[in-house]
């Protein structure tokens, strides 16, 4: 484990005679990697440079802009070496942004900048527009006015073919289909997973968008109530408290969007009993699982296919 980093002198050199010291000799070949990473932390970023940090759980992007030095905190048992940032857009879904820009943010680097794409993540970061939408066209309209172009010279790992084909899917169920439509793909992708589900009346559903059970005739306990969101933006606690209000004895609640949820949403999943919150990765992996099993015309509308890619460990 690295103690503070103030304490490391001469550079490059001295952060790499320091991990030489604390890694075992098959992590040795990883060393000048890791001691450029420790070397931008500590002395390349300055109070002021914008942080881009995608949140692999649910699959958003937060950009905020750093407000302070390294530091040192010894007294915590995690994440001694700390920057402070003001984080000024949460929860942006991934859709918003272009997939060469993406691409760019899916290094394998754990810190590295952002060189081709930042006028995308900057454009995100400035705009007072607050809804998915309104950010999205924003980041189009300055991604056109600075397109370039590029032959990306990486090499295809695995985990990036990965990141695409689930940026890839979250995308199109976000551009592709409507609200109605998502109703539907829902009620398709729970029988996938082995349940029977009915979509309700539209419109006309109190909150409840699909009924879904393990019955086939749908008469004996638990029922699970569907609500589904069309949108990649955050879901806040009084939509889950609507879909927990029509929870009746021994009936489960399910939540679906293409986004993710707010501290305080998250926070009634964990005190209610029978309510589930899946975001867009979540339907993502879902997809990823059982896509053989899903109808033909969602298969259409998101075309995949299987194949051997090289592991990420081989590079």
């Amino acid at each position: 484990m690295m103690g503070d980093l103030t304490l490391i002198s001469d550079g490059r050199e001295g952060l790499k005679r320091a991990l030489a010291d604390k890694v075992s000799e098959e992590d040795y070949k990883a060393i000048p990697g890791w001691a450029g990473v420790l070397l931008r932390f500590r002395d390349e970023i300055q109070p002021g440079d914008v942080i881009v940090a995608p949140y692999k759980p649910n699959s958003t992007i937060n950009i905020g802009v750093v407000s302070g030095n390294y530091e040192y905190v010894a007294s915590e048992p995690t994440h001694r070496h700390r920057r402070r940032v003001k984080w000024k857009k949460v929860g942006l879904s991934r859709t918003v942004f272009t997939q060469p820009a993406l691409y760019e943010i899916g290094s394998a680097l754990t810190m590295f900048r952002v060189r081709n794409h930042d006028h995308e993540f900057l454009a995100a970061l400035s705009t007072r527009a607050e809804s998915v939408e309104e950010v999205t066209q924003v980041v189009e309209e300055v991604a056109a006015k600075n397109a370039v172009y590029e032959e990306s010279t990486a090499e295809p790992r695995a985990s990036r073919i990965e990141r695409h084909t689930r940026d890839f899917v979250l995308e199109a169920l976000q551009e592709k289909i409507s609200h109605r439509q998502f109703e539907e793909f829902t009620a398709d992708l729970l029988r996938a997973l082995g349940y029977q589900a009915r979509v309700t009346q539209y419109s006309q559903d109190g909150g409840v968008d699909v009924i879904a059970h393990r019955d086939p005739l749908g008469v004996e306990p638990p029922l699970i109530k569907v609500q589904c969101k069309h949108t990649s933006g955050t879901i806040g606690a009084p939509d889950v408290q609507q879909l927990s209000g029509t929870q009746g004895p021994g009936d489960l609640a399910l939540f679906v969007t293409l986004g993710a949820y707010s501290r305080e949403a998250l926070a009634l999943e964990r005190q209610r009993p029978g309510i589930r919150l899946l975001t867009g990765e979540d339907i993502v992996s879902l997809v990823l699982e059982h896509y053989a099993r899903l109808p033909e015309r969602w298969r259409a509308l998101i075309p995949l296919t299987t194949l051997w890619v090289v592991a990420d460990s081989a590079f």
